[in-house]
């Protein structure tokens, strides 16, 4: 009987070819990244796709002469799976000048799947989500109540993630398939996690850490499957997108030193006016109950942008921790040179500029916020294994012209009891005053209860 042989270096081989198709689909010209033609980005695609599934079959192939397969390896991988579940039911009251009806919507969202155990350094992962509104009485952006304010959580069923995820080279994770990524805070790229429907994407990543400290990560994107939900005209669009990140960790006597470099080669070919290359920095300081944040990038037209722009991002905050109490504030810029404004169109638009969502487009003058906030967390008092509140003010103008946007005002309450881990209460409130006009008064009220396990 033939000797049963590892499937690493199959899977290794695999994972190469992977890393490698990856980066073909730009090749450098001058000062540019220019995509290739369309029709070998295309067959390149299914290479992606493909490399990494076939490649170890293939492999095995080669060796068929005495090899057998351990299948009991793989009925112990799918006994070993991790069950994924999360259902959270929500409502969301909103308030909009300019438009008599006010939204009431009650929506829940039921997430669910499972992670298998390793099977020689691969995993998979099968994730569906289902989005369905109890009450309706507001514009989800597919059911056509444009009378009502949008509140974005649509009627959706989709397959939410479904990858593989494998480990055997040497400080090494790639993950194939349908995905969530989230950079940093997620200000350029996130999965938009406050919305019923997450936004992933359908992409290749390969993370490593080879170098004390530092960890690289590159992800080609094919698809960005976003939250406007299974029934939209636009809950998907064609990418040929790279985003390339850096960041590298270290201490300087007593001081945590955080630098992050990342380049975003962003083609969503069926939203042009979104695409863009952007090259930029984070670095992050920290130092007993004291840390500093200053971010900087640069953003261009790119691929078939059909906008010849440059424009700037720069960001500065600091913040005061102690015995559960922080405070602090920042100031954030997204320039715009009239005609068209920095973007970060697969961003967590959420967290930034404002729970009001309206700055989820960067005005054409830019945008500057200058914002403070206040926040308290305790655990484990009385009843409750969680405390957590906190409020943010928010004053928006233009970056390159005079007058002012207007001011929020953000509130946000968090409880969790001991008696039930698992589930999490949370009331949120954000209150916009527009100034000169630029935009309408917008209020929202949310109460949301989640469980996840």
């Amino acid at each position: 009987m033939g000797q049963w042989r590892p499937l690493n270096s199959c899977i290794d081989v695999a994972s190469k070819r992977a890393i490698t198709i990856a980066f073909v689909p730009f090749v450098y010209r001058g000062r540019t990244f220019m995509p290739l033609h369309t029709k070998t980005r295309n067959a390149l695609r299914s290479s992606v796709l493909g490399a990494f599934i076939l490649t170890a079959p293939v492999a095995i192939a080669e060796e068929a002469a005495g090899v057998r397969g351990d299948f009991g390896g793989i009925v112990d991988a799918f006994k070993g799976s991790k069950i994924l579940f999360d259902a959270r039911i929500r409502w969301e009251h909103v308030e909009l000048d300019g438009i008599s009806n006010n939204a009431n919507a009650v929506t829940y969202r039921l997430r669910g799947g499972f992670e298998t155990a390793k099977f020689y350094d691969t995993s998979l992962l099968i994730e569906f989500d289902f989005t369905r509104d109890i009450v309706g009485d507001f514009n989800s952006t597919t059911n056509g109540n444009t009378a009502f304010p949008v509140v974005a959580d649509p009627d959706s069923t989709r397959l939410n993630r479904f990858h593989l995820t494998n480990t055997s080279l040497p400080d090494t994770k790639i993950t194939l398939g349908r995905q969530r990524i989230i950079l940093d805070d997620a200000r350029f790229v996130g999965n938009v996690g406050w919305r019923q429907n997450e936004q992933t994407f359908d992409s290749v990543r390969v993370q490593n850490t080879s170098i004390e400290g530092l960890t690289f990560d590159f992800s080609y994107l094919e698809q960005v499957n976003r939250i406007f939900g299974s029934e939209s005209a636009v809950g998907t669009l064609e990418s040929d997108t790279a985003l390339i990140n850096a960041k590298y960790k270290t201490a300087l006597n007593d001081v945590n030193v955080g630098l992050t470099g990342f380049v975003y080669l962003i083609d969503l070919e069926d939203a042009p006016g979104l695409s863009s290359q952007t090259f930029g920095f984070n670095l992050d300081l920290s130092h007993g109950p004291w840390s500093l944040k200053g971010s900087f990038a640069n953003q261009s037209d790119y691929a078939d942008q059909p906008t010849d722009y440059n424009v700037n991002y720069y960001r500065v905050a600091g913040f005061w921790q102690d015995h559960g109490f922080e405070i602090g504030g920042g100031y954030e810029v997204l320039s715009g040179d009239g005609a068209i404004g920095f973007s970060t169109p697969l961003a967590t638009l959420h967290k930034f500029n404002g729970f009001a969502d309206q700055f989820l487009a960067t005005p054409a003058d830019g945008l500057e916020d200058i914002y403070g906030k206040v926040s308290y967390t305790k655990k484990n008092v009385g009843p409750f294994s969680l405390l957590k509140a906190f409020a943010v003010y928010h004053n928006f103008s233009p970056e390159n012209a005079s007058g002012n946007f207007g001011d929020e005002i953000d509130v946000v309450g968090i409880v969790k009891f001991k008696k039930f881990e698992n589930v999490k209460f949370l009331a949120k409130y954000a209150n916009f005053q527009s100034d000169d006009g630029f935009k309408s008064d917008k209020e929202i009220f949310w109460l949301q209860v989640e469980f996840q396990i």
